[in-house]
């Protein structure tokens, strides 16, 4: 599994779609663990662009603060499932806390 988080200065961000890096987490949901991060910067922003640079990326869940209906569903076709409500943490805290079913 692939987890993308917006991040500035390591932890999770407000804004979604304004954030200039995300974590890119391989986690192993069976023994829920985290097998590999990578931090890469985000595409310029452009509508409708995030989508699909996060499905090229083979993401399946993006954590984050809000989003939209209608950008949820636009994830939703691109069969990446969408968390919200996550809090200012580090990363790999908030994939371990997902797969551990505390995240919220």
């Amino acid at each position: 599994m692939r987890v993308a988080i917006p991040i500035a200065e390591g932890k999770r961000v407000m804004h979604f779609i304004h954030c200039r890096q995300f974590a890119l987490i391989d986690a192993d949901e069976r023994n829920k663990k985290i097998i590999k991060k990578e931090i890469v910067p985000a595409p310029s922003y452009q509508p409708g662009i995030l989508p699909k640079w996060l499905h090229e990326r083979e993401t399946d869940l993006i954590i984050t603060w809000g989003m939209s209906s209608r950008a949820r569903s636009v994830y939703a076709q691109n069969n990446i499932r969408v968390v919200t409500g996550a809090p200012a943490e580090e990363p790999e805290k908030l994939v371990i806390d997902y797969l551990n079913g505390t995240l919220g």
